[in-house]
């Protein structure tokens, strides 16, 4: 063997954590587990230069020519994959282990040998799920270079290792909130599953989902709880699933479940606290009352499921559970209803419970929450287009301001202030809103969504990120804030992870248009012409927007450097600002790619005018790295009012 074919190399080995058991299973979807894996390390081990070997089935063998990039390889893996099971139930999430060893090789027809694959791979086992381990060698070289903590776990015997071997692992930042098992879930992270319509008329099913939703808002305004949002448990309506099943799927240990009865004025809810660890009953009652005692109803079953779980409640919040919201047993059925249909996030679903709402307010003009379902319900048709964007954002205001006048401890309507304010690109009040809606609701994700967004205006990309990570825990199952996760990693630039992100949500949900649009924007980003004209085409198809589409084919082109085909498109484009999905930010985003410095600040000016500006995009959007280095653009932070 000739010296040439012997190097030096830092050997990586992974595999996955139950892979064996989960084939024994489930065949097909073990496989699909591992294809799974494999589309999610690609990317990131060609990022760090690593050079896959082989694989082994469910093992990758991978070799790097520099240690300290194996290991930000390594770490960058587990937060890919953290990420990528985020939004996935448990049977289809990935679990990895990951081993590294630093020593010499030997190459024979692409494959390589030695002690140091032979150490790689015995250490990998070592490493918990998740995890990461490494030898002494790989510490030695990258102890004062790496930004993560590495952890002796002392000498270790090895098999087929004559020595022992100093074994190390890697500290995640995510260690001590990792969910392994419900018994080392904290009881006071709690889902609350669907209630049981048991009335013999089917159309009472809304009133159980409201019932829902209620219970969910009363148990969310207790800061001792982290409580999973609507969207998230909604998944388990009619479930077969087990409670240790659905527990581990949402991360949480304690389940409150129940059924409700109505039948003319009377009602019957049934209630219980179960721990998911061994399914022991921690409360349970059953509650027969007069329909106008449904707000007694909830407020008991808050305050029994605090007591139950040990959470000392303040003396605000103890007002909070009693707080009768209307006199008016119309009135909150009709609320229930609108809050039902409003959820549906759809044309036909947002207009009617507008309806309800109005007629709500009608009945009872002090009902604070149905202004507040008012002002959700017209957020949700302006940004949709189901009805004019300055109308429905105006009657928005009106509503959400209204409701805060009759109750200004609603925390939905502190966001949907804040949210309106972002619109009057009033920053200042933005942040007070926001920040309120959470004070008062920790488990809002919806706030904590907002919150996310307004932080990227603000240039504050770590804590943005915090704050969506915290929304898509609060509501796992959610495509929306999973979006919007990926769209703040690529604004970030982490690629790679939104575009994993972008393929989990087309294969679950292929017909949703702007899921292609997100991809073709990674694409674009990454120079993969083809690749992202293929999904615009999809996104087309699907959206069926002549305008928009025509749009986005001309920026494209212009990102590709092909400027005659998309500079011919500009008149055109100018006509038609202030139509859907046609924007004055479009037109500055082209002359910034044009370079024509003039053109991009003047229709700047133009948003900030129109209020339709959007500061992350001229803060982290590389088509205006051109426009940075000119004075006017610091001054366009000022003229907001942001830092910059």
């Amino acid at each position: 063997m000739s010296q040439s074919e012997r190097r030096l190399a830092a050997v990586m080995f992974t595999d996955m954590v139950g892979y064996t058991a989960l084939g024994q299973k489930d065949e097909s979807l073990s496989l699909a587990v591992v294809e799974a894996q494999q589309r999610l390390l690609r990317p990131v081990l060609a990022r760090h230069g690593g050079r896959e070997v082989k694989t082994m089935g469910d093992a990758f063998l991978v070799e790097f020519t520099s240690a300290i990039e194996a290991v930000r390889c390594a770490y960058d893996i587990q937060r890919s994959v953290r990420e990528f099971n985020l939004t996935l139930s448990s049977e289809k999430r990935v679990h990895i282990r990951v081993g590294i060893h630093l020593g010499e090789v030997v190459e024979k027809d692409g494959d390589i040998f030695g002690d140091a694959v032979n150490v790689a791979s015995r250490i990998e086992p070592l490493a918990e799920d998740g995890g990461v381990c490494l030898t002494q060698q790989v510490y030695d070289h990258v102890h004062n270079k790496f930004e993560i903590p590495l952890v002796s776990k002392g000498k270790m015997s090895l098999k087929n290792v004559s020595e022992q071997v100093e074994v190390y692992r890697m500290a995640m930042p995510w260690d001590e909130e990792k969910v392994v098992s419900p018994t080392q879930l904290d009881r006071n992270r709690i889902a609350v599953l669907p209630f049981t319509n048991m009335s013999s008329d089917p159309e009472d099913a809304f009133f159980a989902d409201g019932l829902t939703e209620e219970m969910i808002t009363e148990l969310s305004g207790l800061k001792g709880l982290g409580v999973i949002a609507r969207t998230s448990v909604m998944h388990y309506k009619n479930t077969e699933k087990s409670i240790k099943e659905i527990a581990r799927d949402l991360g949480v240990r304690s389940v409150l479940e129940g059924s409700v009865r109505k039948a003319g004025n009377k009602i019957r809810i049934t209630a219980q606290l179960i721990d998911a660890m061994d399914e022991e009953h921690l409360w349970a009652q059953r509650f027969d009352r007069e329909l106008k005692d449904i707000f007694e109803v909830q407020s008991e079953v808050a305050t029994c499921v605090a007591g139950a779980l040990k959470v000392k409640l303040l003396d605000s919040e103890v007002t909070h559970t009693k707080k009768k919201h209307t006199e008016s047993i119309e009135a909150y059925t009709l609320y229930l209803r609108g809050r039902t249909l409003w959820n549906r996030w759809d044309r036909e679903g947002v207009l009617e419970s507008l309806k309800l709402f109005q007629e709500a307010i009608r009945i009872d003009p002090n009902y604070a929450k149905a202004y507040s379902g008012l002002a959700d319900a017209y957020a949700v048709a302006a940004e949709n287009d189901f009805m004019s964007l300055a109308d429905g954002y105006a009657k928005s205001k009106e509503a959400a301001t209204k409701a805060l006048e009759l109750d200004d401890t609603l925390a939905e309507a502190h966001a949907s202030l804040g949210v309106n304010l972002w619109h009057d690109l009033r920053f200042e009040e933005v942040h007070r809103e926001l920040r309120r809606a959470i004070e008062l609701n920790p488990s809002d994700a919806l706030a904590h969504r907002w919150y996310s967004e307004f932080l990227l205006d603000l240039g504050r990309m770590k804590e943005a990120t915090d704050e969506i990570m915290k929304a898509c825990e609060l509501d796992p199952f959610s495509p929306g804030f999973t979006g919007r996760l990926g769209v703040t990693y690529l604004l970030d630039g982490r690629l790679d992870e939104a575009i994993a992100i972008c393929n989990k949500l087309i294969e679950s949900e292929p017909t949703h248009a702007s899921h292609r649009y997100f991809r073709a924007s990674c694409f674009i980003r990454k120079g993969m012409k083809e690749r992202a004209l293929a999904d615009l085409e999809a996104w087309h198809e699907l959206a069926r927007d002549e305008d928009a589409y025509k749009l986005e084919l001309g920026k494209l082109n212009l990102w590709f450097g092909e400027r005659e085909k998309a500079s011919s498109m500009m008149d055109e484009f100018i006509s038609k600002v202030g139509r859907p999905y046609i924007w004055e930010m479009d037109i500055a985003w082209c002359y910034a790619i044009l370079g024509d410095k003039d053109g991009c600040f003047k229709w700047i000016d133009k948003a900030i005018s129109a209020k339709r500006v959007y500061p992350a995009s001229l803060r982290y959007s590389p088509a205006y790295d051109k426009m940075r280095d000119d004075p006017r653009f610091p001054e366009i932070f000022k003229k907001l009012g942001l830092p910059y």
